[in-house]
């Protein structure tokens, strides 16, 4: 049994080098299509299969170097250690104090606890960049008034620890934190903890002895997606401090070569400590029908490879046969969805929240139509006498503009406004995209394949989790939103609706395996319902399991995740800003005589961030921080959308009760009501009053029936 998990190790090992092989060629591919000289991917990847067979072709080359090069692993390999040093030691920072945080925050009391949830909340919302940006302006200011200077920057020369580490520890340490925070709490809950205080022992052996022991394997599951998006900020931090990592020579030598090495490096380490850590942590489940599998060689032939595929259509078939289109009306899902948008709009946090979105999309797209996205643009600013000259670009707020200008002149507030659209709705469509994508192939996973299958789909889409997203974002997109030289100057190879389609579909296809598994998962949790089986028996088809049963309950898990989603997308267009990778195209010039920087097509947003660049918090210029703080206000409404509907969802199921009013008017009430004294005379017997006069003799009887009415009377006016 142990030799087959190393097989299966190894062999998900390849595939996934595999993938990364074939994600090497793509912007060679992207680059290259159109012109005379072009081939096909498959054709581009069978040559580049064959130069990795090449020792001469493992040489990186300088772009701005004339000389021959340098083997690949003596430039990449101490390259690869630099990253790593900032990384491991940001994560043992960030999760050596979540850990110490926490496990102090036990022995706060509730009120303590409330308000650091929600600086935990508001701290999530805040993008990687801005606090690098922060950290920054905090450097700057101790500089200047006590010449220490706290953040250093790399160099060839020199090499920077202390801010990259810094920066990059922040997220995990507020990941981490709020993790274990619900996970200690929910485990005081438990009937072990329970008895193990009537036993005396201490809250803090209880804590250190039971609790942390019983939560750390299911932490370990969270650090993995704690590291993902730590490994996509990284790939930032190292690009605003300058430090020569990984990031560094794959920019400067963006070759297939290059690309395949840096993401191996990168997916090698991780992919084994996660999986051997996987293994001793838990065993993989045996399957019911593993006894009664026959050889492998009779699963694997040719006919029975067939037969199972033909069966696999034919249950999908099948399920699309059972859909009822008498029964399907078109507006029945857009009434539902109204009245279920109305019933959230009633908790303000989601009223807020949605406000945020409907105004700022509103008018910005008033704004377009009626100004046809007229951007403000003052060069020099002078007094009314039009002598003295006040100021020149970039204006610093609040004339000529209130949130002042970029380096052109040009308003900030009008390019946020035109650029709200654009980045909001198309960051939602995404979002939507990834939600819809993976609950149509989550459907497939969790109704259509067999256990094996999905234990191995599971595996070889978990080793995902190893590659950051906004490397491999920008890879992938590269070739696609900035200008290619073709011989007569600098011209986009796709026109603008293409690169936006392409931008959304590999912005979407990126994450649709990682949301299939997932919801692909919770419908199987809500498959083994007993109702779900009650549901089966009375005759109900997997259409109608799905649709009456199985997306009411799933439907609040889905909006929760459409914000995540929401959120991720926002973080990859601040990452790409950087780079000037900007939504819809980058506009760039090459006039000699002072080429404007580059600019954004539709002023998105990320176009603002890239384009004002990393000198401006050096040279003084910070109201720049409005365009982050836009990014951050859209965060914080999502957020609050999505608090919004767990509280909603509590509600339903009865976590909580919305009714405060209520219980405050039944109190003063109760405690208003008139008193008064309860007697024998308070009571009435019921019975027959004439046979009670006529027979004197059953008085005795009487008493006896009277003492238990009495009685339960006494007890009920009690």
């Amino acid at each position: 049994m142990g030799i087959l998990r190393l097989i299966r190790l190894f062999t998900y090992y390849l595939l996934g080098i595999v993938s990364i092989f074939c994600v090497s060629i793509f912007p060679q591919y992207f680059s290259t299509r159109g012109t005379p000289e072009s081939t096909g991917y498959f054709a581009q990847l069978f040559s580049f299969g064959k130069d990795l067979m090449k020792p001469e072709s493992w040489v990186y080359k300088f772009e701005r170097s004339q000389t021959g090069g340098a083997p690949m692993m003596e430039i990449m390999g101490p390259a690869f250690i630099y990253s790593m040093q900032i990384l491991l030691g940001a994560l043992l920072v960030g999760f050596s104090i979540a850990l110490l945080l926490a496990l102090g925050s036990a022995f706060l009391p509730k009120i303590v606890l409330s308000p650091i949830k929600r600086l935990l909340d508001v701290l999530e919302s805040v993008p990687d960049l801005i606090l690098a940006t922060l950290l920054q302006v905090l450097s700057i200011m101790i500089f200047k008034s006590f010449g220490v200077d706290l953040f250093r920057v790399a160099s060839f020369t020199e090499k920077a620890y202390f801010a990259p580490i810094v920066t990059l520890a922040i997220l995990p340490l507020v990941s981490m934190f709020k993790i274990l925070l619900l996970m200690i709490e929910e485990e005081f809950l438990k009937v072990y903890v329970t008895f193990v205080k009537s036993k005396g022992i201490d809250k803090f052996n209880i804590l250190i002895r039971h609790i942390l022991k019983n939560i750390m394997p299911l932490s370990f599951h969270h650090i993995k997606i704690i590291i993902w998006g730590t490994l996509s900020s990284q790939f930032i931090i190292e690009r605003v401090f300058n430090v020569h990592g990984l990031t560094f020579y794959l920019l400067d030598n963006f070759k297939p070569i290059t690309i395949f090495v840096t993401l191996g490096l990168i997916f090698t380490p991780f992919y084994f400590l996660f999986q051997l850590i996987d293994l001793w942590l838990k065993e993989d489940p045996p399957l019911s029908y593993e006894t009664r599998r026959s050889s492998w060689w009779r699963k694997w032939r040719m006919g029975n490879m067939v037969e199972a595929t033909k069966r696999f259509f034919e249950n999908i078939l099948y399920s699309l046969q059972s859909i009822n289109l008498r029964k399907i009306s078109p507006f029945r899902p857009l009434i539902s969805a109204l009245f279920t948008f109305c019933r959230h709009m009633k908790n303000w946090k989601f009223a807020l929240g949605a406000l945020f979105f409907i105004v700022t999309i509103s008018y910005s797209i008033f704004y377009s139509v009626t100004t046809d996205n007229h951007v403000d643009q003052v060069r020099l600013y002078y007094s009314e006498d039009g002598v003295k000259l006040l100021s020149a670009m970039p204006h610093a707020p609040t004339k000529p503009f209130f949130f002042g200008s970029d380096k052109l002149g040009f308003s900030l507030f009008d390019q946020l406004v035109i650029g709200a659209k654009y980045t909001l709705i198309f960051a939602l469509l995404i979002a939507l995209l990834r939600v819809l994508g993976g609950l149509l192939f989550g459907v497939i996973y969790a109704f259509h394949l067999g256990p094996r299958t999905q234990q191995w789909i599971g595996k070889l889409i978990d080793s995902i989790h190893f590659l950051p997203l906004s490397l491999v974002a920008y890879i992938l997109l590269a070739p696609i939103l900035m200008p290619a030289f073709t011989g007569f100057g600098y011209e986009f190879t796709y026109t603008f609706t293409e690169r936006i389609l392409l931008e959304m579909f590999i912005l979407t296809i990126l994450v649709v395996p990682l949301t299939s598994v997932l919801l692909g998962k919770e419908i199987k949790r809500v498959l083994d319902y007993e109702f779900i089986a009650s549901a089966r028996v009375l005759g109900g088809s997997r259409f109608h399991l799905f649709w009456r049963h199985i997306f009411p309950h799933i439907g609040a898990r889905l909006t929760i995740l459409l914000g995540t989603q929401f959120i991720q997308v926002l973080l990859i267009f601040i990452h790409l800003g950087i780079f000037k990778f900007f939504f819809g195209g980058t506009k760039l010039d090459f006039d000699p005589m002072g080429a404007d920087p580059p600019m954004s097509i539709t002023h998105e947003w990320s176009g603002l961030i890239g384009e004002l660049g990393r000198t401006t918090i050096a040279s003084g210029r910070y109201w720049y921080l409005w365009i982050l703080a836009a990014f951050m206000l859209a965060i914080f409404a999502m957020q609050l959308i999505i608090q919004g509907v767990k509280e909603v969802q509590q509600v339903k199921v009865g976590v909580l009760y919305k009714l405060p009013k209520a219980q405050n008017i039944k109190v003063k009430n109760t405690s208003e009501l008139p008193s008064y004294q309860l007697t024998k005379d308070s009571f009435k017997v019921i019975g027959n009053e004439a046979d009670r006069t006529l027979d004197p003799n059953v008085d005795k009887k009487v008493d006896r029936k009277i003492k238990p009415k009495f009685k339960r009377g006494f007890e009920r006016g009690m």
